[in-house]
């Protein structure tokens, strides 16, 4: 079998990445396999659909009526969920 190195990973990365595959009660390396595994089961599509961008668009919402900007603001607002990142432990995959 081949072998993979990662150097230079960030230290929230890793310490998240530690967490999840204790949750999953797998080791470092089977929960990296598994999570490029799954990741490389989406077809390219689904890859291109789930950038960054993609999601932001997603998740904005635009009004077809001529409401005023707070209104909207108030309507986006109220559509967030809350993630737990900024609170407690940090986590990347929260």
């Amino acid at each position: 079998m081949a072998i993979l190195q990662v150097r230079d990973i960030d230290d929230e990365l890793y310490k998240a990445l530690k967490k999840r595959a204790k949750m999953e009660r797998r080791s470092m390396s089977q929960e990296v396999i598994k999570i490029i595994e799954m990741y490389l089961q989406l077809s390219p599509q689904s890859r291109k659909n789930s950038t960054s961008t993609e999601e932001f668009l997603n998740l904005s919402w635009v009004s077809d009526k001529n409401e005023s900007a707070e209104d909207i603001i108030n309507q986006i607002r109220s559509k967030r969920i809350n993630s737990g990142r900024f609170s407690g432990e940090p986590n990347v995959f929260d």
